[in-house]
Order: structure tokens, then C-alpha cells, then sequence
């Protein structure tokens, strides 16, 4: 694929890194959701310290929040060998007889998902079983490696292990995860789990099954804070996109353009795509990472559609697409949201959806995010390249102040808000 002169491929990583101590990660979150400190920066300005609560204040009278309403399911497994060793099973995406995650959790036994296993070398061969509670009873969860030939229909190639689960009790997939499962932490909180983290790894408005990480700029709202966004009428639009693992993998190529992008499932209803089509040129305020990668990736995809080489059932961005040199895209953003709706209506489909790699690095031009809250993220990865392709060089600024005034980093940590 031949990619264009402003292509951040040949950028190299090394530019990208900060110092942080480990100190300054955060392994609990604020006492309180909305008393999390915020880091205001404007254009031309000096970053400031706000406290999260006041952040409907800081916001203009003419936004629209955009949220990322998926749910963090409880993808861990621990499953306990006779000879007391544990085998740790992380489910990473469904592949029978399901690969839907909305279907996918809603099935009975058995299914398979593509999994991380932790300490594999111990499980040379067998079933794995796990008792676990429901309904005052307990029942047992097995888990088996799936081959080739194992299920009714054959299994989609996946990266890792294909692991085949089944269990006694009436239950669906989902069920069963939130009842034998736990909460993923991500990798750089050294601790082990405690029964808050069930409600704080979570977002308020969580609905939508799917995620092994929460979009974590999410986690500062409240009640009080959306009641106060209502006040100043600024109405908000949910979307959905499910967090992988990839998204804590970091860049270790020297150049970006050697970096392998992960690719991540997104939906987005035909209510919401009409209701940021009506809210025109206005202020798009996308509410994490996750939120931003899916606004940019619908604007990619109405280019592809209009160019005929996606369909609207396979909606499908590639990690390159914005930077592959074909002319100016033909769309405004208003304009390819409502070329969205219109082929969406024509097709009657209620949601579009796909999978999305889309990287976002300098020197990539936002075309559907114009201010953004987001949380700080790791040296040299992917989450901060996609900052700095929104402050240009002001990043580092920005990561110097947080640093400097005691701001407290990555996922239980403190937040942004960027209005450049």
C-alpha cells in the first residue's frame, strides 16, 4: 500500500517517551468520582488545574458529549490445577459459534473465545474446572483447548489460544463470566483485585457488553456531573466501541510505520449517527481514546463507502487508511455523517458497525473531534501518539505541568480536557 507524503510512519517512538515514576500511577481511583483533578488546556494558553465536577463550566454552550457506553466484562478466569497451580485464562474476543459480541453473550453452553493463558507451560494437556456460585448453588465452568474439528462449525484463525468453555447450569456466557470472572485490571496496577473495583473499573453508563479495559476518561462522571451538563443543554450521544488488550501493547518498533495497530469491535445506532448529523459543525467533545478512534473511524469509513471498497455489513477501517494518498476526502464531516444515515436508511439497517485498527499519530487532521477529555496515558504508546496528533508539540507541555503539579497518571488516575 502506497502511503502518502504525511504518513506518520517514518516517525520514531523514541520522541514519544516521558519519564514516569511509578509513583505517580495511580492504583486506586479518587475517593470520589467527580473529585479527580483536571488538567485544562487551551490553544495559545497555559494548562491549569479544575477539579472534574466544574468540567460542564468549562465546556462551550453549543457542544455535544460523545460517550463510549461498552461494559468491562469479567474476562479473568483463575482456574486452580489438582496440584495447586493456577492457570489464568483471559478472554479476548468470541469466535464460536458467535463471533457477535452481543450474541456471544447471550450463549448457552458450550461456546469458544480466543484467550490469553497465563502460565501455560503448567497446562501441558486436559480440562480445566472451576466451581463457581449462582442461585445457592454451585456449578462447574471447564475449560478446554479447542482444536480444529472440536465444534460444529470451524474455528476463525485466532492469534492466541482457542479455548472451548462449557458449564452445568442454565445460564448464558455472559452470565457466567460476571459470576466466575473478575474485573481485568490493566497490567501496570500491581495489585490484586478488592470488591470496589467491580463498580469503580466502570463507567456509570456502562451498557453494552464487551471490553477487557474500561474507556477510563469515562470513569469521572456522575450523576451530578451529567446533571449539570443538562443545565448549560448540552445533550450527549452514545456509541460503542470494545477495548482490547492491544490497546496497553506498546509501540516497540523503532518506527512507527512497523507498528501492527489492534483491531477493535465498534457499533453506532442510526439514532446517534442522526443526532450528530443534526448537531452539524458545532463542538464534537469525544470522551476518551476509545470514543475519538470511533468518531475518526466513521468518517474514514463513509470515504470508503462512498468509494465503493467497504459495504455497509463489513465496515471495516484499516490502520492506513486516512494516510494512502488518494485525494482530499469528499466529505465535510456533516456531510459524511448524513451520507451515513442515508445509505443506512436506504439498506434499513438500524446500526453500522465493524472493526477498526485506525492510527491516529501526527501529523493525522481530525476531522470529527474538535475538543476531547481524556485520561494520561503510557510512554510511547499508541493512546499518546493519538494526543500529540491533537496538541502537536504541545504535549509534552502538557505531560511536563501534569508531572510537575502532582497529577496522577494512566487509568485510576486523573484526567484532561483538550480544546486546541
Amino acid at each position: 500500500m502506497a502511503l502518502s507524503s504525511d504518513s506518520p510512519a517514518g516517525l520514531e517512538i523514541k520522541n514519544y517517551h516521558y519519564d514516569l515514576p511509578t509513583d505517580r500511577i495511580a492504583l486506586f481511583p479518587a475517593a470520589v468520582r467527580d473529585e479527580s483533578a483536571l488538567l485544562v488546556y487551551r490553544k495559545n494558553s497555559e494548562p491549569f488545574r479544575e477539579t472534574f465536577r466544574n468540567v460542564a463550566s468549562l465546556l462551550p454552550a453549543d457542544s455535544l458529549l460523545l460517550l463510549n457506553d461498552t461494559r468491562v466484562i469479567h474476562a479473568r478466569l483463575l482456574f486452580k490445577k489438582p496440584g495447586g497451580a493456577t492457570i489464568e485464562i483471559f478472554c479476548l474476543n468470541p469466535l464460536a459459534p458467535e463471533r457477535e459480541y452481543a450474541r456471544a453473550f447471550a450463549q448457552a453452553s458450550p461456546v469458544v473465545w480466543e484467550c490469553l493463558t497465563g502460565n501455560a507451560r503448567r497446562w501441558k494437556a486436559g480440562p480445566l474446572q472451576f466451581p463457581f456460585p449462582s442461585d445457592g448453588g454451585v456449578h462447574m465452568l471447564t475449560a478446554t483447548r479447542a482444536l480444529p474439528g472440536s465444534f460444529d462449525a470451524p474455528l476463525p484463525q485466532a492469534p492466541n489460544h482457542a479455548i472451548r468453555f462449557s458449564w452445568e447450569a442454565d445460564l448464558t456466557f455472559g452470565e457466567v463470566l460476571d459470576k466466575a470472572g473478575i474485573i481485568p485490571l490493566p497490567p501496570y496496577i500491581h495489585r490484586d483485585n478488592v470488591a470496589s473495583d467491580n463498580d469503580r473499573y466502570q463507567t456509570r453508563y456502562a451498557r453494552t457488553d464487551g471490553s477487557v479495559a474500561a474507556p477510563t476518561a469515562g470513569l469521572h462522571f456522575t450523576p451530578e456531573v451529567f446533571n449539570s451538563l443538562d443545565n448549560k443543554g448540552i445533550p450527549r450521544v452514545s456509541l460503542t466501541l470494545h477495548v482490547g488488550a492491544g490497546t496497553f501493547r506498546p509501540v516497540s518498533s523503532r518506527h512507527v510505520g512497523d507498528h501492527h495497530m489492534h483491531a477493535e469491535s465498534f457499533e453506532v445506532s442510526l439514532a446517534s449517527l442522526k443526532q450528530m448529523a443534526a448537531f452539524g459543525e458545532k463542538t464534537f467533545v469525544a470522551v476518551g481514546t476509545t470514543t475519538v478512534r470511533t468518531l475518526e473511524s466513521l468518517f474514514w469509513g463513509a470515504v470508503k463507502l462512498a468509494r465503493g471498497s467497504i459495504s455497509e455489513h463489513k465496515f471495516t477501517i484499516g490502520q492506513w487508511d486516512p494516510y494512502t494518498g488518494h485525494g482530499d476526502p469528499p466529505f465535510t464531516r456533516t456531510q459524511a455523517l448524513e451520507f451515513l444515515v442515508e445509505r443506512m436508511e436506504k439498506k434499513g439497517m438500524a446500526r453500522i458497525g465493524g472493526q477498526t485498527s485506525l492510527l491516529i499519530a501526527p501529523p493525522y487532521h481530525y476531522r470529527m473531534t474538535d475538543a476531547m477529555i481524556t485520561n494520561f496515558h503510557q510512554p510511547g504508546s499508541t493512546l499518546l501518539l493519538l494526543v500529540a496528533a491533537f496538541l502537536g508539540d504541545d504535549w509534552r507541555r502538557v505531560y511536563d505541568f501534569a508531572l510537575k503539579e502532582n497529577f496522577r497518571f494512566l487509568s485510576y488516575g486523573d484526567t484532561c480536557l483538550f480544546m486546541p
